[in-house]
């Protein structure tokens, strides 16, 4: 069974802290920092212990926000070893998860000490991430955060790089939200075209994300870039341009499709059959489709099937699942099976009654089948 994630803020981690803080700061008080944020620590999860590290750093540094910033940066690892999986103690200085607190820290109390926030800001993310913390800055001063990014978008530092793309996400998960970009994507999207053919795929697929982001809230703006960027595109920014679009192509927008040549489908002939119409809850819905197509050209077919589950008020309510892309010859006939686990899962309260499989190709529903789950007896 793998390491719970919240062990990383370790006891082992927490004591590194504690040694380089106090060899930069002659009156921190390591036995204080490490009482404080060592406590019930097997009791708290990952962001409590990163919340207690956080305070027992307020505790223990100087109330001089440009004197703690100096202890910190002197505290940190050299930048070319924080690419290297050696030193996991951090005997040579801080990085890897040792960040996130500092990084919060900074997006706490150093609003009124902008400049040097973004000085630690942008070495903080070289040795693991800053994308949470520079979200306070973007709540507190967009403008001036934003024309950071413009400064940073060309940094010769990928990760840099990756945090001006990832940090002004508007609905990053597991961070705060940002209404203004929400709000008015164009601000950013000078900042993701740029980025768009990023030497690293790492910075590329941040861009992707942050237009999925976008497009939950302005999918005809994303629509139109996905149309706009593939024109001409590369290997990988038409990867870049899909993983974009996956929210759309799965909502079948019809100019996202178009853009990824998914055209409206033309079939002589749709045939879906269930192997089984009643189903217990923890078994597995067996499926089959047989397509034909009635065009003179070769057609690129996106494939997706939904199960709409049966809620508790009567009504369905689908889910889209990827099935497969083929690009099928004219006169063609092809033939797909799939199992589907209709399994308890902690996200969806099941109900026994009929749902639904439908088949959507290229957007297009073309088939849809009834099939009765029942409740058995461990289930229920």
């Amino acid at each position: 069974m793998p390491e719970p994630l919240k062990n990383l803020f370790s006891i082992e981690l927490i004591t590194s802290m504690a040694n380089h803080f106090a060899i930069h700061h002659a009156a921190f008080d390591r036995e204080a920092f490490l009482s404080f944020a060592c406590a019930n620590l097997a009791k708290l999860e990952l962001k409590q212990r990163s919340n207690q590290i956080l305070e027992a750093i307020k505790r223990g540094m100087p109330d001089d926000f440009e004197q703690t910033a100096e202890i910190m940066l002197k505290s940190l690892a050299e930048e070319e070893v924080c690419e290297k999986k050696q030193d996991p103690d951090m005997a040579i200085g801080l990085k890897g998860w040792a960040i996130m607190p500092m990084a919060e820290f900074v997006g706490l109390y150093g609003q009124a000490h902008f400049d040097t926030s973004m000085t630690l800001l942008h070495a903080f993310t070289k040795r693991f991430t800053s994308e949470f913390a520079i979200r306070h800055f973007f709540l507190a001063c967009p403008e001036k955060t934003l024309n950071k990014f413009q400064q940073w978008k060309g940094d010769k530092n990928y990760h840099v790089r990756r945090l001006v793309s990832e940090g002004c996400r508007p609905r990053l998960p597991w961070g705060m939200q940002l209404p203004i970009f929400i709000q008015q994507p164009q601000l950013i999207m000078p900042l993701l075209e740029h980025l768009k053919d990023d030497s690293e795929d790492y910075v590329r697929r941040s861009v992707a994300n942050n237009l999925n982001d976008i497009a939950k809230d302005h999918p005809d703006v994303v629509a139109q870039v996905m149309a706009d960027w593939s024109q001409g595109a590369s290997t990988k920014r038409q990867k870049l341009i899909r993983h974009a679009g996956r929210t759309l192509l799965k909502q079948g927008h019809p100019l996202a499709l178009q853009s990824q040549g998914y055209l409206p489908p033309k079939l002589k002939k749709v045939a879906l059959s269930i192997a089984e119409n009643v189903l217990e809850l923890g078994s597995k819905l067996h499926f089959s489709l047989q397509i034909e197509t009635c065009s003179q050209q070769e057609q690129l077919l996106m494939i997706d099937f939904a199960v709409h589950h049966l809620k508790a008020n009567g009504k369905l309510s689908a889910k889209v699942f990827k099935w497969k892309r083929v690009t099928l010859q004219s006169g063609e006939v092809l033939l797909l099976t799939k199992s589907h686990g209709i399994k308890p899962i902690t996200t969806r309260t099941y109900y026994p009654g009929t749902h639904k499989l439908e088949v959507i190709i290229n957007g297009v529903s073309v088939a849809i089948k009834n099939f009765e789950l029942q409740m058995n007896i461990s289930s229920s």
